[in-house]
């Protein structure tokens, strides 16, 4: 069995790429992306890396020859029908070549959230299920990274958390925990025609983030709400489901996800 992980060298890929070299041997999987030159350090491992670019559709069929499992990471471009129309090229390609079971990493509770139902990861979901290969659905949750935009490190220096007033709640994870969960979903078994929900398990608040702060900080950390406060990411927090919570992601990672505290460590120059 051969996989091939797609978008190798960005931020979730390159996560997952070292999980399947702490487990498997390199010649179990390949590392599918763009620029050759950027996935250097892979070849140095003894990763065989192939050239792989949704928007180039010549470079996908010889780089899924002798590939059964492929992982799809969701394009990153900024356009939603370029994003689509890549990662339709893909799974055109892998039903091509031959390849049993896709995988994909669309985006938790869809259904939940204001996303309107023609997005590109409900209409990717769709295109894999008509393409008749066996699949396997990750709806990642939303990333912990969107607390980089809230100030923290303001926070510990003036004391005090601004947020946006409402009742904010959130499922963010980890993109370690996400790779984990993924990597041992890659190379398990029975997951096939299966679709997760890679959500927190519990939520937290801002009042939970201002307690982790205190902690961390060694010094008192209020929240408090100011209607002034008007950046893009509470228009995009509105939009998703961030309530929504699920037991999928621990499962898969065979422990618990990381905590508020261990979670928000990256951001914080302390």
């Amino acid at each position: 069995m051969t996989i091939l992980i797609t978008g190798a060298t960005g931020q979730l890929g390159s996560q997952i790429i070292e999980n399947l070299l702490s487990r498997l041997s390199a010649s179990n999987f390949v590392a599918g992306v763009r620029n050759l030159d950027a996935a250097a350090p892979l070849t140095g491992r003894g990763v065989e890396v192939r050239c792989f670019d949704y928007d180039r559709p010549e470079t996908l069929q010889n780089a899924l020859a002798g590939v059964s499992k492929l992982l799809l990471i969701s394009s990153s471009h900024t356009d939603d029908a370029v994003r689509l129309a890549g990662h339709k090229n893909v799974i055109d390609a892998a039903k091509t070549a031959g390849v049993a079971h896709i995988l994909y990493t669309s985006f938790a509770f869809p259904q939940a959230g204001n996303i309107h139902p023609g997005n590109v990861h409900a209409l990717t979901e769709q295109a894999i299920l008509e393409s008749g290969m066996e699949y396997t659905i990750l709806r990642n949750g939303l990333y912990i990274d969107f607390v980089g935009v809230l100030g923290l490190n303001e926070a510990i220096r003036s004391g005090v958390l601004l947020t946006r007033p409402g009742d904010w709640r959130f499922n963010a994870v980890t993109r370690g925990d996400l790779a984990r969960a993924t990597a041992n979903v890659l190379t398990g078994t029975g997951h096939e025609h299966r679709v997760y929900e890679l959500a927190a398990p519990q939520t937290w608040s801002f009042d939970n983030l201002a307690e982790v702060l205190t902690e961390l900080a060694g010094k008192p950390v209020t929240h408090t709400e100011d209607r002034s406060i008007q950046h893009w990411i509470y228009h995009f927090l509105s939009s998703i489901d961030t309530t929504s919570t699920s037991e999928d992601l621990e499962h898969l990672m065979g422990q618990p996800a990381a905590s508020l505290k261990e979670s928000i460590m990256p951001f914080l120059n302390l």
